[in-house]
């Protein structure tokens, strides 16, 4: 047998085998040592050894019985040929997983020999696997324990559909942090919060027990922008979590060090289940995934742990919370959308438009309602976003004319008038661009929060907000208001503890009043950026 090692990663082909036996040879006959030719070949000392005792008739039988397929799979070469010329892609771990959801007589073989079956195959018909697939991500991270830990999120994928055309599909994924147990729900449309619980449920039913944490990107369908674009929990996955016995933790959006992510799971599922998968219906395809699950991702090896989740999840299972509630399908008054470039939503043929900034990226999705032939449409917290008619008609683009005006020069005014209640200066400057980075979309709003709060607040104190704010990195309208008339408020305080020490002509409060003001400033700024930068 070759030695498995980084220095025989060259010799796969047929052909350097026999140029390598004929050098060997070459060597030997030239009275160099077995140790001369491994280091001058790159070759094990062993296998040295080995080629120099073969002779030419023995090393032809080994080529020749490399050539040929493996009896137990013959029966199987059409499918597989197909299956790698429709989709060259694929890997021999894939091929092995297809041939054992078609196949319920395929043998016993060890999947080393599927992987040269393939490899044989792919030489025979010349089907070479594109480059730069395959990869699967890992992270080595120190281990939680049983029960401790499971991570959650979401991804999308456009299939070819079995009538033809492309159906794009949305799943939710969650994995125990320990075991590596996965669990995978698909439907047809973006998921709303209601979904997103649901596919929890459904997780814990399968999991059989609730971990005590659960891991999440900063993903729309559990926040939603309020407080000028600060992020909020929306009331439903707020109310949700209360009442389940897990804490959510929040981590920046694919953040790996934030988040301490184990795995790529959603781009597992994408690579070695969806790829080259044929949609018959979102039912079938939950269905498969399920027998996918229990067949390969939870009952192979894994790649990082060396250990079998569906083994390890046997141990986890009794470490995980009670499930205290059944999954029921949510009937949902609003259905998701996603928001197209041109900021407009297809709907039964037709496209709506929406107003100019809707579209922040190619995730951006809103919610939808049809009643009594009005299109109402909502942002994901359910703020109304604009309404249209429903046309009857097909290809029609529905315009509301608002939608395309230019609000720039009302949004430059606003900037201005701030920028001089601030006092003109750099640091006005500075905190005005931040603010327009730090929330683009809500950057107009956050000015009109500035110039409707500040009406009643003198500017020493609009000033002092603006260091506080630029410290603390505290960028909300609201938020600036609020810390500049706090600071009005102890300066009236202050003032008034000063005029009734003169009325009554007492000192000794002096230092106390002092320190309860400053206690009270400290406490009331902790709380200012804790609610309002989040």
């Amino acid at each position: 047998m070759l030695k498995k090692s980084t220095k025989m990663s060259f010799m796969k082909t047929t052909k350097e085998r026999i140029y390598m036996w004929y050098k060997v040879k070459e060597l030997g006959q030239q009275n160099l040592s077995k140790s001369r030719i491994s280091r001058e070949l790159g070759l094990d000392r062993a296998t040295v050894r080995k080629y120099l005792e073969m002779s030419e008739d023995d090393f032809q039988r080994i080529i020749d019985g490399g050539r040929h397929l493996p009896k137990k799979l013959n029966e199987y070469l059409d499918y597989v040929k197909v299956e790698l010329q429709q989709h060259p892609y694929l890997s021999s771990a894939q091929i092995e997983d297809r041939l054992k959801e078609h196949y319920s007589d395929l043998p016993q073989v060890h999947s080393k020999t599927i992987y040269n079956f393939v490899q044989l195959v792919r030489r025979q018909y010349g089907i070479s696997k594109p480059k730069g697939e395959g990869h699967r991500d890992f992270a080595q991270l120190p281990p939680v324990s049983y029960g401790q830990q499971a991570q959650a999120d979401f991804g999308e994928y456009n299939m070819q559909a079995i009538t033809g055309g492309r159906v794009k599909v949305y799943f939710f994924v969650m994995v125990l942090s320990r075991s590596r147990y996965k669990f995978v729900y698909f439907q047809l449309t973006p998921f709303t919060t209601q979904d997103a619980i649901y596919g929890h449920l459904l997780a814990f039913e399968y999991f059989q027990g609730i971990p005590r944490d659960i891991l999440y990107d900063q993903d729309s369908v559990f926040i939603h922008d309020e407080n000028l674009g600060d992020y909020l929990l929306t009331h439903e996955f707020r109310a949700f979590i209360q009442s389940q016995p897990f804490k959510a933790v929040f981590c920046r959006k694919s953040d790996p060090q934030s988040k301490g992510k184990v795995e790529n799971v959603v781009g597992y599922v994408k690579k070695n289940f969806l790829r080259g998968r044929t949609f018959h219906s979102i039912s079938v395809l939950n269905q498969e995934m399920l027998l996918w699950l229990s067949r390969t991702a939870n009952a192979r090896i894994h790649g990082a742990t060396f250990r079998v989740p569906s083994q390890e999840w046997e141990i986890e299972k009794r470490h995980l919370g009670k499930v205290k509630e059944k999954a029921v399908r949510p009937v949902n008054e609003f259905v998701a959308y996603n928001v197209r470039k041109d900021n407009t939503v297809a709907y039964r043929g037709n496209f709506y438009t929406l107003p100019l900034g809707t579209y922040q990226g190619r995730k951006t999705t809103i919610l939808l309602s049809e009643v009594d032939g009005q299109l109402n449409l909502y942002f994901m917290d359910r703020t109304l976003l604009t309404t249209h008619a429903v046309s009857d008609g097909k290809g029609y683009l529905v315009r509301n004319s608002d939608h395309s005006r230019d609000k720039s020069s009302t949004s430059e005014e606003n900037h201005h008038q701030v920028y001089l209640l601030l006092g003109s200066s750099q640091k006005a400057a500075m905190y005005l661009e931040l603010l327009r980075k730090d929330k683009p979309r809500y950057y107009h709003d956050n000015l009109r929060a500035i110039i409707k709060g500040s009406k009643t607040i003198p500017e020493e104190f609009l000033w002092q907000s603006l260091t506080f704010c630029l410290e603390n990195r505290l960028y909300n309208g609201n938020g600036f208001c609020q810390v500049a008339m706090n600071y009005q408020k102890i300066h009236q305080q202050a003032k008034s503890t000063k005029i009734n020490i003169a009325v009554t002509g007492t000192s000794v409060l002096n230092d106390s009043t002092e320190m309860s003001v400053q206690t009270s400033n400290i406490k009331t700024y902790e709380n200012l950026i804790g609610s309002w930068n989040r």
